[in-house]
């Protein structure tokens, strides 16, 4: 048996933690007799570190990250927690795979109805100066930009530019009448928030919990 540790950064919004919840309700149903348990990097406990050093005492640990992108918290807090076990080990960030970009697809599509000349799209992110995350955000973007009739640009909350403002704001100078802030994030919280207040004329919602989500998330664990 394979404990799976999911694991996801904290929020202290109640709808954000209510769907992270979700989220790994679903990944039960997925794979039933897995034994599942959520940790957290940052807000919320359990802390990953402690959830790690109790199970794996009786189980092989697969920490599956509910990130979207490598970052600190992929290569410090999880890293740092499974480094020191034989028996634990970590997968890969959930937001290259292209169900990601399917989920992204029809957030968006709860908020453009029919498609319209001029119309742009920014993939709004939470934002790592690590150069992976942002290839992992770029990889993100062209799955998406595969899927939707409008150009995708970035935009970035913190740590690295353009910021989601800068870039709808950008969009606008480069011609776009129309501009879409797609919600790279898992679930409502501080970054979504970020999203929501950064101009665009609308704003899809966060991934939140999808049975594709789970289905990545299954993906992952068993990749590891």
């Amino acid at each position: 048996m394979t404990t799976l540790v999911a694991c996801s950064h904290g929020t202290d919004s109640p709808d954000g933690r209510r769907a992270v919840a979700d989220i790994v309700d679903l990944v039960r149903l997925q794979i039933p007799g897995t034994r599942i348990v959520q940790a957290f990097v940052d807000v919320q406990e359990p802390e990953v570190g402690e959830i790690v050093d109790r199970e794996r005492a009786d189980d092989v640990v697969v920490v599956v990250p509910l990130l979207l992108s490598v970052g600190f918290h992929t290569a410090v807090d999880i890293a740092r927690a499974v480094h020191p076990y034989d028996n634990a080990r970590q997968a890969e960030p959930l937001g290259t795979h292209p169900l990601i970009a399917d989920v992204l697809h029809t957030r968006l599509r709860a908020v453009v109805h029919d498609w319209l000349p001029g119309d742009h799209v920014v993939l709004a992110a939470a934002g790592s100066s690590n150069p992976a995350a942002v290839a992992d955000v770029e990889a993100a973007a062209a799955h998406l930009r595969a899927l939707i009739p409008a150009p995708v640009t970035i935009g970035y909350a913190s740590a690295i530019d353009p910021r989601i403002a800068d870039a709808v704001s950008a969009a606008r100078r480069d011609g776009a009448t129309r501009v879409i802030a797609a919600s790279h994030v898992l679930a409502p919280g501080y970054f979504a928030g970020l999203v929501e207040r950064a101009g665009a004329d609308l704003v899809a919602a966060p991934l939140g919990a999808d049975p594709r989500i789970a289905q990545v998330i299954v993906e992952r664990f068993r990749s590891a």
